[in-house]
């Protein structure tokens, strides 16, 4: 169905018709109740801390002895984040956070070149990201801070680094 048949449809609709299909839908689809759970009743704060608990624990768990170290984790809450519509600062602390906590895990531990890809990966991500949302006035230090540690330390893909460094100028 197109949309501009949906918009027909819902035209002819009565109110009280209407009013029971969005019911219906709330009922039946978990994203539709997540949708209008999250537009009444944000609790961004709190799905904030929850996603950084979760990505800090892919590194450093509690729970269990090895770290997964999953980038996906990270990804799949940020994705959530921009489907909800969620503000913008806070998704791009989302992705500075899932960045600085993956440098603390790389510090620590020896690391494949497969991680480090998709660090820089995360990192263009970011920057593209805040660069659009017009973020850098608040991000920069932040952004600034995990460039040079990969440069300190001499991580693999320095490079995609650099380049992703310079959509920011």
């Amino acid at each position: 169905m197109s949309k501009r048949t949906l918009k027909n449809y819902v035209a002819e609709l009565p109110n009280e018709e209407l009013k029971l299909q969005l019911l219906d839908l709330y009922e039946r689809f978990p994203d539709v109740k997540t949708y209008y759970d999250f537009i009444f009743n944000p609790k961004e704060d709190k799905l904030v801390q929850e996603a950084k608990t979760k990505i800090s624990s892919e590194y450093f768990p509690v729970k269990r002895k090895r770290p997964k170290a999953r980038r996906s984790v990270a990804q799949k809450y940020i994705k959530h984040f921009l489907k909800l519509g969620m503000e913008p600062s806070l998704v791009a602390d989302v992705m500075c956070f899932n960045l600085e906590i993956a440098q603390t895990f790389a510090m620590e531990r020896n690391v494949p070149d497969s991680f480090y890809k998709s660090m820089s990966n995360s990192f263009l991500e970011m920057t593209v990201y805040i660069s659009q949302h017009g973020l850098l006035v608040d991000f920069k230090e932040r952004i600034l801070k995990i460039y040079e540690h990969t440069q300190n330390e001499t991580w693999s893909f320095e490079e995609d680094f650099s380049r992703a460094l310079d959509i920011l100028d």
